[in-house]
């Protein structure tokens, strides 16, 4: 048996298909298209749900991918195993309602036989109990020994989530023993203990099921197989561990090689170098589809396993970030059948290491929070950390646990993992919850994704405005109708039309729908689940009845706004990665009439000179009356002209390319101006962070940004006015007026100053001495937060034993600070306990340290009475 390479398996088993009659796509996405049900991608068969619900065509009705796959549920066993990882990719084979067993089962059999060439005598195949059409199958249209099939139960062998399609499973399996099998009983046994290993998949969905648990057979069964990547090549290559084969190694060793730790002396060590060497495949894969660190949804699972990684790099020795130089061996082993990674290299690495060095940084802060829990758990003679503070510590500050245990136990401490657990599942719980779990197959079960397949809308809205057509559908209020009368709201599917549905960023057409006896409005035009062109109208007048023909406009003037924003979307994208860098690419966009937003990858503020730059490019483009041109051509042909875009299997096989001139090239479904000129003028009017690496860009064109600039005109006119000087020395006056201020706040604070230091006599004379410890109090007016601490410090210096309690009424509220000795805190004094009773006598609230605390309060009448009170508040906290 030839050992083969991971990379060599992946194309041994795509040419295959191909060479069967199957479409190759390439890897969707990890990030879900229109599915609420996934976090993330986690099964070779989830990107092509639509296709087997029928809620899309798809492509081909044979498709063969090797999918990149991400789960998480077992990640505290990776590294403690040689099976478990985060990252997988999952080869398959699938028809939709084309060939089923027949075809299945021997091509399974000749791939497995013929191409890897595994020995027979080392294989097993199992089926569902009584799926004799599969038996027969296997018996006759191949050469396997009858009695290496076994039958085994629902549990095993048949593959179904609640009520959808479903269907009995055929598995194939390798024997990594000595000895034939010949029961179901040792077969069993020999897979619980490892000696078996499954490693394809044949899922014949073939029924139905219904919420009354019936078993329906589908008119066109369908074919869904899956075989792991990596488990084959364990399997070819002759390993034990996932963490033994070609590509993985290389990972490993680099990491072994970075620690200094010899990879097989150390059991602890193995562990950590385990985990980084799983948990870095996943980090880049993320990156490369888009994925940020954050702190919620596939943002925090990303911001998770790289600081999990980070955490067992320190673990291991290693000083300093070291993960983004990891990166290069994991896209050198995969770049050839993931190209985006070599394209997005610097980018992928970019924030690797910007999120590890903020991880260094979290890990000081956790530190600091974690020793004053430390420091309270002393003073309430306590040794566990509650289970809620441990899940602040990993949730909010992104603390790893073990970290916390570990120096806890330093301190003769314990953590609460009961606690921490029941905190972790109910954000779980409600991470769940705010996905909106749907059936398994992910399709909203609503009406307008329940249109029929064919009923289609050819889109005339490239070439004209207006169009004759025919209404082939109408829904009102979830059902399907065949009239609306005045005043009715609905949704109507027409057999062409000139309105563009939102998609891309652009929203959708507005304009009117008419006939003779009806009038309507066209709301907003949109895309069901299936890409059908979805009409929201309201009738004005008259009656609209299905199979009417009516005429379609559009809102020139709205459309023409939209065009114009949308063609200095592309010439702006282009702008950005010219001046900024060609690692910068597009996170989101959206475009409507008044104005365009921009979402793209950067981790710092753009400053105003490059703001500038960016936006004198885009004015040059239009001032030069660039033509914008479309061409259709197939992906490769687009991948190849250079045209920008985010190459995956959500495009079909001829695609849209628009181009700017030489200047910008996209792939691009939109609407767009003839050339750049009409875009008239460009101005941005924000950039702004929305998200972890994550900028928007704002701006206007044509009257839309002469409107902009006219009112910045009027404005400055009427601070001009206000300043009463020309539009010229208004800068000049600002100046003047500023440093006026300026003197006056000194002069202020100079004389709270004094104020406050006319008291301190007073409050040093009025020293009562509570449980041996010195007790300084004081009300002041008027005298700021900012005096009142300076004050509060200055008395607190004149003893070795003294608490400082001063309060002062400022703008008609309460400011309060204390500050303690650190004899007073060895006495029991806690200022934030103090304060915070202080403080809700005053009608309000606080806290702080045991040495100093400030509080605030709306009721100044309550000043005194506060203050009164501090020794009898005191007298209880002092041992």
């Amino acid at each position: 048996m030839e050992k083969l390479g991971l990379n060599q398996i992946r194309e041994l088993y795509l040419s295959f298909f191909e060479s069967k009659g199957h479409l190759r796509l390439h890897s969707f996405s990890l990030v879900p298209k229109n599915d609420k049900s996934l976090l993330l991608i986690n099964a070779g068969m989830a990107p092509l749900k639509p296709y087997f619900t029928g809620l899309k065509i798809p492509p081909r009705s044979r498709v063969t991918t090797c999918q990149k796959c991400i789960r998480t549920g077992d990640i505290e066993n990776v590294g403690k195993t040689s099976r478990h990882g985060t990252f997988f990719e999952m080869l398959g084979n699938f028809s939709f309602g084309d060939y089923f067993k027949k075809k299945a089962i021997p091509w399974a059999w000749e791939f497995t036989t013929q191409v890897l060439k595994l020995p027979k005598d080392k294989l097993y195949v199992t089926i569902y109990l009584d799926d004799d059409e599969a038996y027969d199958i296997w018996v006759k249209d191949t050469d396997i020994d009858s009695s290496r099939i076994f039958r085994l139960g629902k549990e095993d062998n048949f593959w179904e989530h609640g009520v959808g399609p479903c269907g009995p499973c055929s598995e194939i399996h390798y024997d990594r023993g000595e000895g034939k099998i010949d029961t179901v009983e040792e077969f069993v046994k020999a897979g619980d203990n490892d000696r078996v290993l499954e490693f394809w998949n044949l899922v014949f969905t073939q029924f139905d099921r219904d919420e009354q648990g019936n078993y329906n057979r589908l008119p066109k069964p369908n074919i869904d197989t899956g075989m792991g990547l990596e488990r084959m090549a364990v399997i070819m290559q002759g390993k034990e561990s996932i963490f033994e084969i070609d590509t993985i190694k290389a990972i490993l060793k680099e990491v072994s090689d970075m620690s200094c730790n010899p990879y097989g002396k150390d059991k602890n060590s193995d562990v950590s170098i385990r985990i980084i060497t799983d948990h870095i495949r996943s980090i880049i894969f993320m990156i490369s589809d888009g994925i940020l660190p954050s702190n919620e949804g596939r943002g925090y699972v990303l911001r998770r396993l790289l600081r999990r990684a980070a955490k067992h790099g320190k673990s291991l020795g290693i000083k300093g970030a070291f993960l983004y130089k990891i990166s290069k061996v994991v896209i050198d082993n995969s770049y050839e059948s993931y190209p985006e990674l070599r394209e997005r290299e610097d980018y992928i690495k970019k924030v690797i290491k910007i999120e590890e060095e903020r991880f260094a940084v979290t890990i000081d802060s956790g530190i600091q929070i974690l020793n004053e829990f430390i420091t309270q758990l002393k003073v309430d003679n306590s040794s566990t950390l509650q289970g809620d503070k441990v899940f602040k510590l990993y949730d909010t500050y992104g603390f790893p646990v073990e970290l916390t245990e570990e120096i806890l136990e330093e301190k003769n401490m314990t953590a609460d993992l009961e606690g921490f657990n029941k905190n972790m599942k109910n954000q779980r719980d409600m991470a769940r919850a705010a996905r909106m779990e749907t059936n398994y197959m992910g399709a909203e079960d609503t009406l307008l994704n329940k249109i029929p397949l064919e009923v289609n809308t050819i889109f005339e809205g490239y070439d004209r405005l207006k169009s004759n057509s025919r209404v082939k559908l109408m829904l009102k209020d979830e059902e399907f109708v065949s009239i609306l009368s005045e005043g009715e709201e609905g949704v109507i599917v027409v057999e062409n039309t000139p309105f563009y549905a939102e998609m891309g960023g652009q929203v959708g057409d507005s304009g009117t729908v008419y006939n003779e006896n009806f009038k309507g409005e066209v709301l907003d035009c949109k895309n069901n689940v299936a890409g059908k062109i979805l009409h929201f109208i309201k009738v004005t007048s008259g009656t609209l009845s299905l199979d009417d023909d009516v005429i379609l406009s559009v809102d020139q003037n709205r459309r023409n706004s939209i065009k114009k924003n949308h063609t200095a979307t592309h010439i702006l994208d282009e702008a950005l990665r010219r001046v900024l860098g060609e690692h910068v690419h597009q996170a989101g966009s959206y475009v409507d009439e008044y104005r365009l937003r921009f979402d793209f990858n950067y981790f710092e503020a753009l400053n105003h000179e490059k703001l500038e730059e960016i936006e004198d490019i885009v004015n040059k483009n239009i001032m030069a009356v660039q033509p914008v041109k479309t061409a259709v051509m197939s992906l490769e042909e687009a991948r190849e002209s250079g045209a920008i875009a985010l190459f995956d299997s959500k495009y079909k096989d001829k695609v849209r390319v628009v181009s700017v001139g030489d200047f910008s090239k996209e792939l691009c479904g939109g609407t767009h101006v003839n050339n750049s000129g009409e875009i008239g003028l460009f101005k941005i009017i924000s950039e702004t962070g929305i998200a972890s690496g994550i900028r928007r860009i704002e701006a206007v064109t044509g009257e839309s940004a002469m409107k902009y600039l006219n009112s910045k005109n009027d404005m400055l006119k009427e601070i001009s006015s206000k300043l009463k000087c020309s539009e010229k020395e208004v800068i000049h006056k600002l100046d003047l007026q500023f440093n006026e201020l300026k003197a006056a706040e000194r002069e202020i604070q100079e004389l709270k100053l004094k104020l406050a230091g006319n008291a301190e006599t007073d409050i040093l004379n009025g020293v009562k001495v509570v449980g041996g410890t010195s007790l300084l109090t004081g009300v002041l007016k008027e005298v700021d937060a900012n005096a009142l601490r300076e004050l509060a410090d200055k008395i607190r210096s004149k003893y070795e034993n003294c608490l400082v309690v001063l309060g002062s009424s400022v703008n008609g509220k309460v400011q309060l600070v204390a500050m303690a000795t650190k004899e007073a805190v060895k006495n029991g004094i806690h200022c934030g306990k103090i304060i915070r009773e202080i403080a809700s006598i005053t009608g309000g609230s606080g806290g702080g340290r045991p040495d100093m605390a400030q509080a605030g309060g709306k009721l100044p009448e309550k000043l005194e009475e506060a203050i009164g009170k501090c020794s009898m508040i005191m007298g209880k906290k002092v041992r």
